[in-house]
């Protein structure tokens, strides 16, 4: 028996784990997907699919009949909604998976730490930006002595950032480079990211810098490369876009990190690309894409391991 699940938010992101819901897991079903505007594109093809809908928010999906038997809620509405849909959410039992940058509870990045928080009652998906890079940050950690920074630039089409992405800019940019030092295992993180407004719109593109010091550069790519093929289960469309690059600094040219001081090491430089699976949202829209596929791999991991122990 599939498990019952909740999505607040029928924005963009909150329609496109839907779909992927429907389509690929055979874990989770689909009782309920809740907003605020009664006109919203998820509203019209959750009621056209047979789910259960509300416009009225939070405290609609609490009055629905289904309530009771959903074990799990994504949120996908903003950060600052999300600190009062936790609190009942957590209250009334359910595992939330968050996919704003509210970072209420731990960042998880499936690749790297999922496991790890699975008894967390509140799972945050960090952001586009983090699923995207911290995972090559700690590839790059694994196989050196100390990775001294960490810095990733995020470039997606304007087109796929929504009202709520455009909202959240400024807990992107905070939340992404406490992921990458927490998560990432960087002793200092950055985070930027760049809306293009190009036509046609591209893809996601991120690029990551890392500056490390021990540790041997065919390992570091080795590394890279097995870490790109295991978000590749989840994200298909991930891939690096050319060759990782090498620059070694010595005690005769130190790089100065900040907070950190004059450093020397070796700077690594990763590409990437990341395409969408066009589920709902275009291919281009890999930053949302790689949202709601770190959000689904996470809670069809929880209800894997956490229901059917239970069940057992």
């Amino acid at each position: 028996m599939k498990t019952k699940i909740a999505i607040i938010g029928s924005g963009n992101i909150g329609t496109d784990l839907m779909i992927k819901i429907q389509r690929l897991s055979n874990v989770l079903e689909m009782a309920a997907m809740v907003g605020i505007d009664p006109d919203s594109d998820g509203l019209k093809r959750a009621a056209d699919s047979g789910i259960a809908i509300t416009h009225e928010g939070l405290e609609g999906l609490v009055n629905l009949d289904c309530y009771a038997d959903i074990k799990v809620v994504f949120d996908a509405t903003s950060a600052g909604a999300h600190k009062a849909h936790s609190e009942r959410l957590v209250a009334d039992g359910k595992q939330v998976i968050d996919l704003t940058p509210a970072a209420i509870g731990p960042f998880v990045v499936p690749v790297v730490n999922m496991d790890e928080h699975l008894d967390a009652d509140n799972m945050n998906m960090v952001t586009c930006g983090g699923q995207a890079t911290i995972p090559i940050v700690a590839a790059v950690r694994r196989v050196v002595d100390r990775l001294v920074y960490g810095e990733i630039v995020a470039s997606i089409a304007s087109k796929s950032a929504g009202p709520g992405t455009r909202a959240n800019i400024d807990e992107f940019t905070v939340t992404t480079a406490n992921g990458i030092e927490t998560v990432g295992g960087a002793e200092k993180g950055k985070a930027i990211i760049v809306m293009n407004p190009a036509e046609p719109p591209l893809m996601m593109r991120d690029t990551v810098y890392t500056f490390s010091q021990g540790g041997d550069e065919e390992a570091i790519r080795q590394s890279i490369e097995t870490m790109v093929s295991d978000v590749q289960k989840y994200v298909p469309g991930y891939r690096l876009k050319q060759a990782v690059q090498f620059e070694r600094f010595g005690d005769n040219q130190k790089v100065n990190i900040p907070d950190i001081g004059p450093t020397a090491g070796l700077k690594t430089t990763i590409f990437l690309e990341v395409e969408g699976a066009a589920h709902y949202l275009p291919a281009y829209a890999g930053n949302l894409d790689i949202m709601t596929s770190s959000a689904l791999a996470t809670a069809e991991r929880w209800v894997e391991t956490k229901l059917s122990n239970k069940a057992a």
